[in-house]
């Protein structure tokens, strides 16, 4: 199977995979205050790729997630946190909530470029690589983990294989990538953008409860 790029094999998406577990032993940055800020117009104008958002698209507060999928800390969070978060704030029309591709590894580019091309089952399908993501970031054959954990979502062998020979669509998951790094300074994941303020590494369901208090009107 053939990756969009001829430098990345399966080898090296094996070496990520590597990286990716060692990366998961490692304690998380977790930093309560914010550590910075960047425009909101700016941080919501349009990327390489279409924002997916979830929630009231006039709530108050915006959150943005820039993730990677073989970031056990993001999938920690999106075990958690977000169904808490979506219950509490997202379903309620207090928050929208978007997650953005950060890619850490070819692995994981991978894995964004199979979500994307699920259409409006994307989020879900995130949902599900986050949830089962030991079975196909971790193990000696992540390709073949990605592919069977996928046929959950009915995405077809076939389909598999020419999703990950788009290069357009891998481009444009690095082109998204390369804009947080660039405009807002993200280097690692998850990072969190809330109203335009950075929070980085883990946050807790009682931390997003004091920020977005703080970030809504009074009524």
């Amino acid at each position: 199977m053939s990756f969009p790029l001829s430098a990345i094999t399966r080898r090296r998406l094996i070496a990520a995979a590597g990286g990716a577990l060692a990366l998961a032993a490692s304690p998380a940055l977790a930093e309560k205050a914010a550590s910075g800020s960047v425009s909101l117009m700016e941080l919501m104008a349009p990327n390489a790729l279409p924002d997916i958002v979830e929630g009231d698209a006039n709530a108050p507060v915006a959150i943005v997630e820039y993730a990677s999928m073989t970031c056990s800390h993001c999938a920690a969070f999106h075990h958690d946190v977000y169904p808490t978060l979506k219950k509490n704030y997202i379903d309620t029309g207090k928050v929208k909530f978007t997650l953005r591709e950060f890619p850490l590894d070819p692995l994981a580019t991978a894995a964004f470029m199979l979500a994307r091309e699920m259409g409006d089952k994307r989020d879900a399908v995130v949902d599900l690589l986050f949830a089962q993501q030991k079975n196909w970031a971790f193990v000696d054959q992540p390709l073949d983990g990605l592919a069977n954990v996928l046929k959950q979502a009915g995405l077809s062998q076939e389909k598999f294989e020419a999703i990950l020979k788009d290069q357009d669509l891998y481009k444009k998951v690095n082109e998204v990538r390369a804009r947080a790094a660039d405009k807002f300074g993200v280097n690692s994941t998850p990072t969190f953008f809330i109203n335009g303020e950075k929070y980085t590494g883990e946050i807790t369901t009682a931390d997003f409860d004091k920020i977005i208090a703080a970030k809504t009107p009074a009524k």
